[in-house]
């Protein structure tokens, strides 16, 4: 949403690219230092979504997504 992408943006990243080579706990440190209405996000799979995304790869990040619950991966 907009205002994560503010924190993202505030981080220097600004497109797919840059999401998809974003540390997963450096984006969990940022929700984090940004307030407890930002804890429910879980950025684990942020940058694998977002490097299909940049890639193209409608049906994987379709599959991946399907996969997912609340945005969260479910264990194996």
């Amino acid at each position: 949403g907009p205002k994560i992408s503010k924190l993202l943006n505030a981080r220097s990243i600004y497109t797919l690219a840059d999401l998809a080579k974003a540390n997963v706990d450096e984006l969990q440190q940022c929700l984090e230092e940004a307030g407890p209405q930002y804890r429910r996000a879980n950025p684990a799979t942020w940058p694998e979504q977002a490097r299909l995304a940049a890639e193209g790869n409608w049906e994987a990040l379709h599959a991946l997504q399907a996969d997912l619950k609340g945005g969260r991966a479910q264990p194996v």
